[in-house]
C-alpha cells in the first residue's frame, strides 16, 4: 500500500486525510479547530470587515491533525503504517497572505508584534482594503489594463495587493518589519520543506494568478512602475517576493527531518506544491473540460477548466483565467460568492440566537413549502458580492416580507439567494464560452443539505452531482502528493484511479423550475439595480410581482 496525506485548512478548521493511493480510499481522518479568536478568526468590534488568523494557530493544527488522521488510519486499517506514507499536499484559503521576516518567521510569532493584528494572517474574508481594491483596479485601468483583462475587470479587497497596501497605511511598522509576504498556501508547504528564506518558497501559480496579478505574458508580478504609482513601498517589496509561480506538477520540495519527526512521517518524502482550497478540491471533484465543480461551504467557489491549446475569452466579472491554475495543462476558471454558509451561519445563530438543533428545525420546514410561496427575495450579498460586481460594499437585501413572514421563510428565501446567485455566475461562465457539461458539488452544505441541492437543482435548472469524498480539498492535495511523488504519470490517470461521485443526483423539477424562472427575472432586476449594472431602474413591479407569484403557489 502507498499513502499520501491531504492537509486542508478552512476557515475554522484545519483537517488531514490519509488517503490509499491506489483508489483514493480515505484511511484515516481528523479534525482541528483553529484555537484562536472566535472560531478561529481574529476580529475587531471596530472594524466588521477585518477577519484575521493567528499563524502559530496553522503550525499547531498541521501537528495535531497529521497526527491525529494517522492515529486513525492505523485504528481502522490492518497493517497500516506511516513509513507507507509517499507524499503530502496542502490547500488554503485565497488570499489570505502573511508578513515575515527573513527567516520565514511570521511577525506575528514575534515577540514585537504578537498583539497587533497586522502582523496576523490575512484571512481570505477581510474586507477592510475596500479603498485600495478599488484604487488598484482604477490605476490598471489607465496604466496596465491587461493586468485586469485575466481578472474579470476588478480587482478585489479580498485579493494580495490590496490587503498589503492596507497594512502599509494602516501599520506601517509591521509593513516595514515584514522581509516578504507569503500566502498562507505558499507557506505550509514551505514549513514543511524546511524552507527558511521567503524567496526559496516555490509559490502556486493558482494564487499568484488569481490574486496577485502574476502572469507569464508580462514577465510575473506587477512591474515595478506600476507598483511604484501605487505606493513606492511595494515596488520595493516585489524584489523580496518571487520572480516564478509553479503549477502543481511541480513539487514544493521534500519533507524536512525537523517535521518529519513531529509528525511521524519519513523524512524526504514529496511535498506538493500549495493550492488555494477550491483548486485541490475541484482536482478531488475529477475536474476536467466540461465539468464544473462548485465547492459550497462558508462562501462558494465554482471551477471550471479550458485545455491550455485554446485561448479562452475574458470574462468580466470573474476571479480570474490562468494559466497552469487549478490543473495543470489548462486554463483555470474560477468565479463565487463572498457568503453563502456563512448567511446561513448568520440568521440561525446570530439573528434567531439559535443552534444545529434550530438549523435541523428550520430545514425540515421549508422542506415542505413551495418555490414562491413566501412571497419573498433577497439578495446574497451579506458580505459583499465576488462574482459578477466584485464589490464588498454590497450588503444584503430582503424583499416581501409582511406580518406572517416566518423566520423559515425568510431562511429558505436566504437558500434560494445564493442559488440565484450561483445561476448568475452559471450564466456568465456560459455566456463566454466556458464548457458546462456536468456540476459537481463537494463541501459540507452539499454533502449535507438535499433540501438546499434540490433547491440548486431547480434554480438553475441544472442536474447536481455530489462528489464521492467529503473530503474533497484534503483530498485533491493528497492525489497532487501522489503525482508528484511518481505514483501516478500525471493527474488524468490519477484523477481517474482516486475520485468519483455518489450515485444520488439532484435534477431539475421543471415545475419548479418554472416558478424559478420567474423569481429570477425579480432577482436579476434587483440585482442589477443595487449592484450598478443599470444606472437608473424602476422597481416598483418588484413587490407587486413577488405578491403575484405567491398568490400563484397558494392557489397551485
Amino acid at each position: 500500500m502507498r499513502c499520501t496525506i491531504g492537509l486542508d485548512y478552512g476557515t475554522n478548521s484545519a483537517r488531514a486525510v490519509v488517503v490509499d493511493c491506489a483508489d483514493g480510499r480515505e484511511l484515516g481522518t481528523a479534525v482541528v479547530d483553529y484555537p484562536s479568536g472566535h472560531q478561529g478568526v481574529l476580529l475587531d468590534p471596530a472594524e466588521h470587515h477585518l477577519a484575521r488568523q493567528n499563524p502559530a494557530d496553522y503550525l499547531w493544527v498541521l501537528e495535531e491533525a497529521t497526527r491525529g488522521a494517522l492515529a486513525a488510519a492505523r485504528a481502522a486499517e490492518a497493517g497500516f503504517a506511516a513509513a507507507q506514507v509517499i507524499g503530502i499536499g496542502m490547500d488554503g484559503t485565497g488570499s489570505s497572505p502573511l508578513p515575515v521576516d527573513a527567516g520565514n518567521v511570521p511577525l506575528a510569532m514575534t515577540g514585537a508584534f504578537g498583539d497587533r493584528l497586522a502582523a496576523q494572517c490575512w484571512l481570505w474574508k477581510d474586507h477592510t482594503a475596500i479603498p485600495e481594491a478599488e484604487a488598484i483596479t482604477a490605476l490598471a485601468k489607465r496604466m496596465r489594463p491587461h493586468y485586469l483583462a485575466k481578472i474579470g475587470g476588478t480587482y478585489s479587497a479580498e485579493w494580495f495587493w490590496a490587503k498589503i497596501w492596507h497594512c502599509l497605511k494602516t501599520d506601517p511598522a509591521v509593513f516595514a518589519a515584514a522581509f516578504s509576504w507569503v500566502e498562507l498556501a505558499d507557506y505550509v508547504p514551505a514549513v514543511l520543506c524546511g524552507v527558511t528564506d521567503p524567496r526559496q518558497i516555490r509559490r502556486g501559480v493558482c494564487m499568484a494568478g488569481h490574486k496577485a496579478m502574476y502572469a507569464e505574458d508580462w514577465g510575473g508580478l506587477p512591474d515595478k512602475e506600476f507598483l511604484s504609482a501605487l505606493a513606492p513601498p511595494l515596488a520595493e517589496l516585489r524584489d523580496r517576493l518571487y520572480e516564478t509561480a509553479y503549477d502543481a506538477s511541480v513539487a514544493a520540495g521534500t519533507l524536512c527531518p525537523e517535521w518529519a519527526a513531529k509528525l511521524g512521517l519519513p523524512a524526504g518524502i514529496a511535498v506538493a506544491i500549495g493550492e488555494m482550497d477550491v483548486h485541490y478540491g475541484a482536482i478531488g471533484c475529477g475536474v476536467t473540460e466540461g465539468t464544473l465543480v462548485k465547492v459550497i461551504g462558508t462562501s462558494t467557489c465554482d471551477c471550471g477548466v479550458i485545455a491550455a491549446d485554446r485561448e479562452p475569452a475574458d470574462i468580466p466579472g470573474i476571479c480570474g483565467i490562468v494559466k497552469g491554475a487549478i490543473l495543470p495543462g489548462y486554463y483555470g476558471v474560477e468565479a463565487g460568492q463572498s457568503a453563502v454558509g456563512d448567511i446561513f451561519k448568520w440568521w440561525v445563530e446570530v439573528v434567531c440566537g439559535g443552534d444545529p438543533a434550530l438549523l435541523q428545525t428550520l430545514t425540515g420546514e421549508i422542506g415542505g413549502m413551495q418555490p414562491g410561496q413566501s412571497g419573498l427575495l433577497a439578495l446574497d450579498w451579506n458580505n459583499g458580492n465576488r462574482t459578477i460586481l466584485v464589490d464588498q460594499r454590497l450588503s444584503g437585501l430582503l424583499l416581501g416580507q409582511t406580518l406572517h413572514t416566518t423566520r423559515a421563510e425568510i431562511y429558505r428565501a436566504l437558500i434560494e439567494a445564493t442559488a440565484f446567485g450561483a445561476r448568475t455566475i452559471l450564466e456568465r461562465l456560459k455566456q463566454y464560452g466556458v464548457p458546462v457539461e456536468r456540476i459537481v458539488c463537494s463541501g459540507g452544505i452539499a454533502e449535507k443539505d438535499p433540501v438546499l441541492m434540490q433547491i440548486y437543482a431547480d434554480v438553475t435548472g441544472c442536474e447536481m452531482l455530489i462528489s464521492r469524498s467529503a473530503q474533497s480539498c484534503a483530498l485533491g492535495a493528497a492525489l497532487a502528493a501522489a503525482v508528484v511523488a511518481g505514483a501516478y504519470p500525471g493527474y488524468a490517470a490519477a484523477q481517474a484511479a482516486m475520485t468519483g461521485v455518489k450515485p444520488i443526483v439532484y435534477r431539475p423539477d421543471p415545475a419548479a423550475t418554472a416558478v424559478y424562472d420567474k423569481l429570477y427575472v425579480l432577482y436579476r432586476q434587483t440585482h442589477d439595480a443595487f449592484g450598478g449594472v443599470t444606472a437608473s431602474a424602476a422597481l416598483g413591479n418588484v413587490m407587486k410581482d413577488l405578491l403575484a407569484i405567491k398568490q400563484a403557489a397558494q392557489d397551485s
